[in-house]
């Protein structure tokens, strides 16, 4: 993030434009919606100018701006579409300590104008550091469509109730009073009684709120998923934006982490194979322990809670403690690698069945039956095994497997980094050395990636390829 977002204060405060043409028009019409005292600088103002300067909105002086000029100014814009005059003035600007932006040279200026949705006082800044306005203007359009445009009448109408509201505590009982007010129940006030019904609502919804009793701790676990934020669930998203607690595995991107509010506790649970871990209890513990103050505490577990994430273990420390708990969930990962891999999970006349095992478990590799899987057609989606790829190789061949059945690889599967390797099982060691897979992947046993390729000619890659 090279550009910091702040809401800048200018009730009051100078801000100045040097230019009179149309692109100065463009800024100005943005700065006319704030209470700031504005000063224009230009030989030749078109008509637009002419007439904000007559009805006093703003001050005109018809010259170039000189020294002296940006004194006690905290902004200015240079917008005379003249690269020297631009640098010129800006110079001006800087020298007198104001916040310069030269228009369409984003390297020389102190700050951006980002694209704003103006629901007054309710203000949304889009930007994208200069690199896409077209696209700032297309999120822009769609925010706008989301809005209602009664918002900003609703958005007043809380800010004078506020003093009221700080009858309820801090914390999550004044928070849900106005998440009830803001998810609907304000808006159908306004729309039956006008101002004064949402009046009465907010009175009606205080009541409710001093007379209900706190809600007791609640624990929901949630699949975070493979990693891609789009592929959460709607309900995993609106628990994670209301939780007060968030108690995340390693693997949880930061992208979905930041669904939180800020205000949330954040806590990384982290485990990594063969590393340093939290240990399970204390994981248990920590929950129970946040619960049991009353938090609504998000349990968010990397692609599904139920394969290979200990639920049974952390359901158990809830129920011991009488927390209640609810579980989300989530896509795991072998769905996700399937499906960016362009590969069927079962397959008629390949495999009727899969089964879902894991490479290792607490006490080292893991054993299953692998005569099972050793059978020509059969399908297994292999958590946690790129280490144990050797041992994997080894039992399923001593059992009878065919040692050119395939094996599709994908590491990070879903996201921007994913990796997919199409290989052997006979080969699938070297395979997984000559890629570096470093990141967390899934071993899709008996089946063959469509959009695996080739990779160049190299004798390790002779029968892994890599996309």
């Amino acid at each position: 993030m090279r550009h910091f977002p702040i809401y800048l204060d200018l009730a009051g405060r100078q801000v100045v434009v040097s230019g009179a043409g149309e692109c100065a028009v463009s800024k100005l019409r943005l700065l006319l919606k704030t209470r700031a005292d504005i000063a224009v600088f230009g030989t030749e103002p078109v008509r637009q100018i002419r007439e904000w300067a007559a009805a006093g909105r703003i001050t005109l002086a018809r010259r170039a701006l000189a020294d002296g000029d940006a004194k006690g100014a905290i902004l200015l814009y240079a917008a005379n579409e003249d690269d020297t005059e631009d640098a010129r003035v800006a110079y001006i600007g800087r020298e007198a300590g104001a916040l310069v932006n030269i228009v369409d040279n984003l390297d020389d200026s102190h700050f951006i104008t980002p694209a704003i949705v103006d629901r007054d006082p309710v203000t949304i800044a889009i930007g994208t550091e200069g690199a896409a306005p077209v696209l700032a203007r297309r999120i822009k359009a769609d925010i706008e469509e989301r809005l209602p445009a009664s918002l900003g009448l609703l958005a007043r109408i809380g800010q004078a109730f506020r003093e009221r509201a700080a009858l309820l505590p801090m914390g999550r009982k004044r928070r849900d009073f106005w998440t009830r007010y803001y998810s609907g129940e304000g808006d159908a006030a306004l729309k039956q009684g006008g101002e004064a019904g949402v009046r009465a609502k907010l009175e009606e919804l205080l009541t409710d709120a001093i007379e209900t009793r706190q809600r007791d701790g609640h624990v929901a676990l949630i699949g975070a998923g493979p990693g891609d934020p789009d592929l959460l669930t709607v309900k995993a998203r609106r628990l994670i934006h209301e939780a007060d607690v968030v108690l995340h595995d390693r693997l949880v991107p930061q992208a979905i982490i930041e669904l939180a509010r800020r205000e949330a506790v954040i806590v990384e649970t982290g485990k990594t194979g063969y590393g340093p871990s939290w240990t399970q209890q204390d994981i248990n513990a920590l929950t129970v322990d946040h619960a049991r103050k009353g938090a609504q505490v998000v349990r968010l577990k990397s692609g599904d809670p139920a394969i290979f994430g200990r639920l049974d273990e952390e359901l158990d420390a809830l129920d011991e403690a009488g927390i209640s708990w609810e579980i989300v969930p989530g896509i795991t990962a072998a769905s996700a690698a399937a499906a960016s891999s362009g590969l069927s999970l079962t397959k008629r006349g390949r495999n009727s069945s899969i089964t879902f095992l894991t490479g290792r478990d607490i006490e080292g590799f893991a054993e299953h039956d692998w005569r099972d899987l050793a059978n020509p057609g059969a399908g297994a989606a292999i958590y946690m095994g790129v280490r144990a790829a050797t041992f994997l190789r080894g039992r399923l061949m001593m059992h009878g497997a065919a040692a050119d059945t395939p094996v599709t690889v994908v590491e990070n599967a879903s996201r921007p980094e994913q990796k997919t390797i199409a290989t052997t099982l006979l080969a699938l060691p070297d395979a997984l050395n000559a890629a570096e897979i470093t990141g967390p992947a899934v071993l899709l046993y008996g089946m063959e990636a469509r959009k695996a390729v080739q990779v160049a000619a190299n004798p390790i890659h002779e029968k892994a390829g890599v996309l």
